[in-house]
């Protein structure tokens, strides 16, 4: 059943086949690029639900891509006979679109850590406020040792709608 649902590869046999599969690659990548560019913008200044709120549209767009990149492998010497200058610009425009991944990338891994550094900070402060106050070094000696062993932090909670 998979088989039946993929697409045919695309041939390019002439000039306009050679023209149209440049400009339809090209044409995706400026799309992907320019979301991935506005999903930065919004991660970078903390608004996390409007930068996420493209995924599917990225995720459609990531396939387009690479389905179009097979395609562009599939049929390197008819493009290189029928459209060297369209190889040429997609050269260039790769360049530009893997810095582009580059930055989306090192956003997201900077909302990563920041998010993990905050949720680690919280479980911490949650686990302090919850150990026993009054005993301890400053106050004449250690606490009596719970039975029960290692006392217990009250559970984190995380709510995913902000």
């Amino acid at each position: 059943m998979a088989e039946a649902a993929r697409p045919a590869p695309i041939r390019v046999a002439d000039a306009d086949g050679a023209e149209r599969l440049v400009t339809e690659t090209l044409s995706t990548m400026r799309d992907l690029e320019a979301l991935l560019g506005r999903e930065s913008d919004h991660i970078r200044v903390g608004r996390l639900a409007e930068g996420l709120a493209e995924a599917e549209r990225k995720t459609a767009l990531a396939g387009a891509y690479l389905q179009g990149l097979q395609a562009v492998k599939a049929n390197a010497v008819a493009l290189a006979r029928f459209a060297p200058e369209g190889i040429a610009a997609l050269r260039e425009a790769h360049g530009r679109f893997s810095e582009a991944i580059a930055a989306n990338q090192a956003v997201l891994a900077t909302a990563r850590s920041v998010s993990e550094g905050l949720l680690r900070s919280l479980s911490a402060e949650i686990t302090r406020s919850g150990e026993p106050k009054g005993y301890g070094t400053g106050y004449g000696g250690n606490p009596a040792p719970s039975p029960y062993g290692r006392a217990r932090s009250a559970p984190l909670v995380l709510s995913r709608s902000l």
